[in-house]
């Protein structure tokens, strides 16, 4: 078995080809926003004002090595704006977010807006003309300009996090000539079209665009040499390459950066795309192809598929950070082709050279890295069979070739575990945690050789036919024979189930003097089907299961539980049970408060009387439970109640002590009047006391008052509730001392009408 061991895990898929012309993409490209694959091209806007789209390829690549990137974009279909960026970011941001869109195009702050994650370039395709000003809080534009608007322009902005940063390098003028524009022979507008206009694909037509991206790292400096050229035609059958910037680009770099693009749309609009999208290393000088050694006689057997994998020892990478990408097959030395033609064949390595049919077999790579398998066909026992091969590492360099020997052996018969003491057949075993199980090696064949793994971990010094299993896990054993092909095993699994959850009630108490109870009750989830409980008394007693309904003791007693099948007790639980010596009494009384009323017998209860519930229960009591009867309660202990209405009413105490025992008790109130009407016998209007003459009344909502003389003259009339009363006098003047009649005409709160009339005595 061969072993690969690479510490580190760098870029992998470069050169990273994406020419979306078969609407689909690898699983490294991640979009966002409007973007999406549209009839063979990447679109990142529609003809749509305020849309944005953007992708990143997310594989990093060493900026020891620079990049170099191509691409198609298509700019047309719209009134023009706003633009498309292509850009660099730190590889290593925790968070991946585009800038501010609009004259922005993602990539530079706008106003509030933070600009891209850990920018470390952005080239600005500007259709409109604001990506090289200072409008929207970006920092720098064309000298001179200001906020003034620049289209057609070619801008590059520096690196920026958050709301800093982005500032203006360097820009160009497509339509104009000049220091910073083009010469007349070599201008071109961004956009290949107008409203209307579509796709332009071919070379010689115009409105082709092409864009060529290089970052050479700069040997004198902490950034790179950046080239920017652009193959455009303005008129037809004639293609231009024209170089836009070649340039010092001298900010240090951080250790990876990965690719992306974006493209926004203002208050006007274009559709954006690209198209055949190529990156790859710039510095091809600085890497070196990888080389692999013939590897010699590694065994392979019959009958089984053989794994192997590509070591250190069988392979240099002498790039940085290098790793392989691919393995690929061939039949001869002949056979193996120069990946010199179509440079995203070479990126993806070629799917036709991953599996290898032979005769004697068949080989084939694994999608990534160096490891492969050989599944040898019968009838080569002890033959030999031999494959060559080439390494491709993530920066597509591939080595020259190298063979594969492998000697053909003769496969074992089948292995298989037995556990001793256990029925035959059994892949499984249940056991308390520490204890042994004895697994065997067990076949048709003398094996020579064996390897034990627990969970896919070879065991240390396990070169034996047998093992003691102790802890949990799927134990696999590898024989082999004695031309060292291996068989392996099904797997055993040793399972140290876990304790069920033992939750009892504590304290568990009996609230009836002389009570048994039956602990089962109170276990949560008690399932004697497929635990088995035991319970310990305060005398040290055992009782198992059932045993435990009958418990009549106070005290402190554990609780364990096992699984049926198993012999091991869990932790012991404590737990009280308390068994009352005295029965919980609930009681009360009531009055109208603070007046000794209870009934008829002491006057009477009405109905806005405030009654006072007075609880007489046991001192234990930790909850009260009042239900007044007419729909009403309250937990207070000492609840104070108004019925307002007449009647006969059940009160219900339910009381709960600290131990949670219950007890009720249930007693009757009558409230039987409704009103009070009570009448002096006289009056001295003369005094200060006792000046007026009315009733005194209680439950009376309506009143008239009605005196006369004895002759039947009316001397005075009120319907005033809240009257005084008669004062004595008619038009001022006293009246004599004597007899005098009253009348009245009342209605009670509940509705009763009430009349009554008598005579009084008027004293002067």
């Amino acid at each position: 078995m061969l072993s690969f061991i690479n510490g580190s895990v760098a870029q992998v898929g470069f050169p990273y080809c994406e020419r979306f012309t078969d609407n689909s993409t690898q699983s490294a490209t991640v979009f966002g926003g409007s973007a999406r694959i549209v009839d063979g091209a990447l679109r990142l806007t529609d003809a749509i004002n305020e849309q944005n789209g953007y992708i990143y390829i997310d594989i990093p690549f060493s900026s020891a090595y620079g990049i170099k990137a191509e691409f198609e974009y298509f700019s047309y279909g719209g009134n023009g704006a706003d633009g498309i960026v292509a850009f660099l970011f730190d590889a290593d941001t925790p968070i991946f977010n585009t800038g501010g869109f609009g004259g922005s195009l993602g990539y530079a702050q706008r106003g509030n807006q933070v600009g891209l994650s850990r920018a470390y370039l952005g080239i600005g395709f500007d259709e409109y003309g604001n990506f090289g000003t200072t409008q929207e809080g970006k920092i720098g534009g064309f000298p001179g300009i200001g906020e003034s608007l620049v289209p057609n322009s070619i801008v590059i902005r520096g690196p920026g996090s958050g709301l800093s940063g982005y500032a203006f390098v360097v820009g160009r003028k497509t339509m104009l000539p000049g220091n910073d524009g083009l010469r007349p022979s070599d201008q071109f507008p961004i956009s290949s079209g107008g409203l209307g206009t579509s796709r332009v694909t071919d070379p010689n037509l115009p409105g082709y665009r092409k864009v060529f991206l290089d970052l050479q790292p700069d040997p004198n400096g902490d950034g790179y040499f950046l080239t920017v050229r652009m193959l455009v035609s303005t008129e037809a059958n004639n293609p231009r390459m024209v170089t836009i910037f070649d340039r010092p680009y001298d900010f240090p770099a951080p250790p990876n950066l990965k690719i992306g693009f974006t493209a926004s749309t203002g208050g006007l609009n274009n559709i954006h795309e690209i198209r055949n999208l190529i990156v790859e290393v710039s510095n091809e000088d600085g890497l070196a192809n990888p080389e692999g050694i013939n590897i010699d006689d590694k065994a392979s057997c019959e009958g089984q598929e053989n794994t192997y994998e590509i070591t250190a020892a069988e392979a240099t990478l002498p790039n940085e950070n290098s790793s392989i990408r691919c393995l690929q097959f061939y039949g001869s030395l002949e056979d193996i082709q120069a990946e010199e033609g179509d440079i995203c064949s070479q990126a993806r390595c070629r799917p036709e050279n991953r599996v290898l049919v032979l005769p004697q077999g068949t080989f084939r790579a694994a999608d990534t890295g160096g490891e492969f398998t050989f599944f040898p066909n019968i009838g080569f026992t002890d033959q030999t069979v031999q494959v060559y091969y080439t390494i491709t590492d993530n920066y597509g360099k591939t080595s020259s070739g190298n063979y594969i020997k492998l000697l053909i052996k003769e496969s074992p018969e089948p292995v298989s575990i037995v556990a001793v003491g256990v029925e035959e057949n059994t892949n499984e075993i249940r056991l308390c945690a520490g204890a042994p199980v004895i697994l065997k090696a067990v076949g048709e064949e003398v094996y020579v050789k064996f390897e034990w793994y627990r969970d896919d971990i070879l065991i240390p010094n396990s070169d034996l036919p047998q093992i003691s299993a102790i802890l949990p896990g799927t134990y696999k054993v590898i024989a082999y024979n004695s031309k060292s092909c291996p068989t392996e095993s099904e797997g055993f699994t040793l399972i140290n189930p876990a304790f069920p959850s033992l939750v009892i009630t504590n304290p568990v108490v009996g609230c009836e003097p002389g009570m048994t109870l039956d602990i089962r009750e109170f276990i949560s989830g008690h399932d004697d089907s497929l635990y088995d409980y035991q319970l310990e008394t305060p005398s040290g007693e055992i009782l198992l299961n059932e045993q435990m309904a009958q418990i009549a003791l106070s005290g402190d007693y554990l609780i364990r539980v096992k699984h049926k099948d198993l012999t091991c007790w869990s932790e012991p639980v404590p737990f009280e049970v308390i068994i009352v010596e005295e029965v919980l009494k609930a009681n009360f009384d009531f009055e109208v408060d603070g007046t000794g009323v209870k009934g008829d017998e002491e006057g009477g209860i009405f109905p806005d009387d405030p009654i006072k519930f007075t609880d007489l229960s046991s001192e234990e009591v930790v909850s009260w439970s009042w239900d007044f009867g007419d729909g009403n309660s309250s937990t207070e202990q000492n609840p104070i109640h108004i019925y307002g209405v007449k009647g006969v009413f059940q009160i219900v105490l339910t009381i709960t002590d600290n131990l949670g025992c219950v007890a009720e008790i249930t007693k009757e109130l009558s409230i039987t009047k409704s009103y009070r009407v009570m009448f002096p016998t006289g009056f001295t209007p003369t005094l200060a006391e006792n000046r007026f003459f009315r009733p005194k009344v209680r439950g009376i909502a309506q009143m008239e008052i009605l005196v006369f003389n004895l002759w039947g003259n009316m001397l005075f009339r009120t319907d005033d509730l809240q009257t005084e009363g008669w004062d004595g006098k008619v038009n001022g003047e006293l009246m004599p001392g004597g007899n005098y009649v009253y009348r009245v005409k009342m209605v009670s709160i509940d509705g009763e009408a009430v009349e009554q009339s008598g005579r009084f005595l008027l004293i002067r």
